[in-house]
């Protein structure tokens, strides 16, 4: 392990932060392995346990170690991406990435849709219900993303929750309903959980996550769904090609 130097202007507990990065870059640590303990880095490096139990908490924050209590800590396995120049559905991307995927679903009901929804889902005059689908997203059995679907009722007759146990909506849409996603508009922003966003995704309270709000379109520029989904930011990154 290199050693940081008390003469560089950069922070001791950075230096120590870019010391375990690297270490976890270069294989010396991987998914799964123990983090020397907060004493022997302080030993190692001749610094205050604050100082050590800074960089080791940066990672932590990043989601490049994590903690267990009456454990120790570890590093993480790498973060799922979600690459947002492709449209596909949640379980797809996951599943392609060689992760286990499931939804629990918290609730399905038909409400009568709000002067907002009405306008995100482009519904006509004659229209008022909308189908609220919300669903907790694991990835290999970790709490992962909360969703809330809005469908047009009029859209989709005859959907239940019963059809979607088990199942990807899209793959739903696609098969009752022939309906096949052709583009879609998204807004990405940085939010704070609340008590109860937080406990669903098992992260301390007023945690930061990511906002994605989705409208998914039809060839013919129909509008087949409007999503929010809030995911972690310690287990999930995001990635976009740019291309000239």
């Amino acid at each position: 392990m290199k050693k940081v130097s008390k003469k560089s202007p950069v922070p001791l507990y950075y230096q120590l932060k870019e010391i375990l990065q690297e270490m976890i870059e270069n294989e010396e640590l991987k998914p799964g392995d123990a983090v020397p303990p907060e004493r022997e880095l302080c030993e190692v490096h001749g610094i205050s346990r604050m100082t050590a139990r800074k960089a080791v908490m940066a990672l932590v924050n990043e989601g490049v170690l994590f903690r267990e209590q009456g454990k120790g800590t570890f590093v993480a396995e790498p973060k799922p991406k979600h690459l947002l120049t492709r449209l596909r559905s949640f379980t797809e991307e996951m599943e392609e990435q060689g992760f286990s995927v499931r939804s629990e679903i918290l609730s399905f009901s038909i409400v009568e849709a709000t002067l907002q929804l009405k306008k995100n889902l482009k519904m006509l005059p004659d229209q008022s219900k909308v189908v609220e689908i919300k669903r907790l997203r694991y990835v290999d059995e970790l709490p992962y993303a909360l969703e809330t679907v809005w469908l047009n009722h009029d859209k989709v007759p005859g959907l239940t929750q019963e059809k979607l146990e088990g199942e990807s909506l899209y793959t739903v849409l696609k098969n009752q309903y022939q309906y096949h996603p052709a583009y879609a508009r998204q807004t990405i922003e940085p939010i704070s959980l609340n008590d109860y966003e937080s406990k669903l995704l098992g992260v301390p309270n007023h945690s930061l996550a990511i906002l994605f709000s989705r409208t998914t379109y039809l060839e013919k520029g129909e509008i087949m769904e409007f999503t929010k989904c809030i995911y972690r930011t310690d287990r999930y990154k995001y990635e976009i090609v740019l291309q000239p």
